[in-house]
């Protein structure tokens, strides 16, 4: 009696896996319908952009340690940025001057947030917490802080929710979570990937009920933040995904990996459209984001450089050249004029 049991248990499982496979290979074919033509095709009739005139314009100087992450205002002049050295400076990026400078409980804040309405910053790293800290001019800011989110690993990104009551975090866990700012506590924990996530984006739609994230997996999920669940995962890569940032128009996305390339993913399409690699770069990418009207994409590069692809045609425009370290993060600012990159060489450029 086991036996048949144990026989009909093996047949029904093998019949399982050929079935998921035919299922595999069905909707293989219904993506395949959609990919009716390749953007760069679709791009060769569109005029080249002009030359290329972006300079480095300012260095910020302050950090003892690896600039590891920044963020700018909405007042589109402060910046904020985090490093190995536990401080955490609010920098004029016009003057250079330093605004704010916190010393924070540990090393390494390996994510920082600008809130909306410019009056908090959100920091964590690996002390596995998510601090919240008040930038009033006369109280010291360390009395006001406030830990708004904890992770059973270390915290990798955050971002507001388009408001300063909530916020985003994505951690070593293998989870992102949603956090309510007043009340400290987890709204939604959002879990699909097997490792590390290391970075997140929200969509930047009205609703901006969707964000998406990139994980050491190599895959990029995007998330129904109502639901709590994955609507859609991305394969591709060979390594890592260490950023994701959605296109300006919320459609597509793109992400930064070990594997030396960015590939853009649209989300009607449901698969990769473009890819942005050369021969001769073979060091990672580490931070990406868009030039205002999504034309333009910034790379942030593992060989000390900044690389500017030009999104639809796929090839690379330019490459900036300056820092002497690993470009660690990399964020153009809200009005678009200016790209703020901070390096392990310890110094923030803006350029412009």
């Amino acid at each position: 009696m086991a036996m048949v049991v144990e026989r009909n248990g093996t047949e029904s499982i093998d019949d399982l896996v050929r079935e998921a496979e035919s299922l595999k290979s069905r909707l293989e074919e219904e993506r395949a319908k959609f990919n009716d033509m390749e953007l760069t095709t679709i791009a060769e009739k569109l005029d080249s952009l002009p030359p290329f005139a972006t300079k480095s314009r300012r260095i910020l100087k302050g950090h003892q340690g690896k600039v590891l992450a920044l963020d700018w205002s909405n007042d589109k002049r402060h910046m904020v940025s985090t490093s190995q050295d536990g401080k955490l400076i609010v920098w004029d990026a016009f003057t250079t001057n330093k605004e704010h400078a916190i010393t924070m409980s540990t090393t390494w804040v390996l994510a920082c947030a600008y809130s909306p309405s410019a009056t908090t910053v959100a920091c964590g790293g690996l002390d596995n917490k998510l601090t919240l800290y008040p930038l009033s001019a006369d109280d010291d800011a360390n009395k006001q802080k406030k830990v708004v989110a904890t992770h059973a690993n270390y915290i990798s990104s955050c971002k507001f929710m388009h408001s300063d009551q909530q916020l985003l975090t994505a951690s070593g866990d293998s989870t992102a979570k949603l956090w309510d700012i007043e009340s400290s506590v987890a709204i939604q924990t959002f879990q699909g990937h097997q490792a590390d996530v290391m970075g997140i984006d929200i969509s930047p739609s009205e609703a901006g009920n969707i964000f998406v994230s990139g994980s050491s997996d190599h895959i990029a999920m995007v998330w129904d933040i109502r639901t709590g669940a994955y609507v859609q995962t991305f394969e591709g890569h060979e390594s890592d995904v260490n950023a994701v940032r959605f296109y300006p128009s919320g459609d597509a996305f793109v992400s930064a990996s070990d594997d030396a390339t960015c590939r853009l993913f649209d989300l009607r399409a449901d698969r990769q459209v473009a890819i942005f690699k050369k021969e001769s770069i073979i060091f990672s990418c580490n931070a990406i984001d868009f030039s205002l009207s999504g034309r333009l994409l910034f790379g942030g590069y593992s060989d000390y450089c900044i690389n500017v692809w030009d999104t639809l045609k796929g090839s690379r425009v330019a490459t900036l050249y300056g820092h002497e370290n690993r470009v660690s993060s990399l964020k153009v600012s809200p009005d678009g004029t200016a790209l703020g990159t901070g390096s392990w060489d310890c110094t923030i450029r803006v350029w412009a």
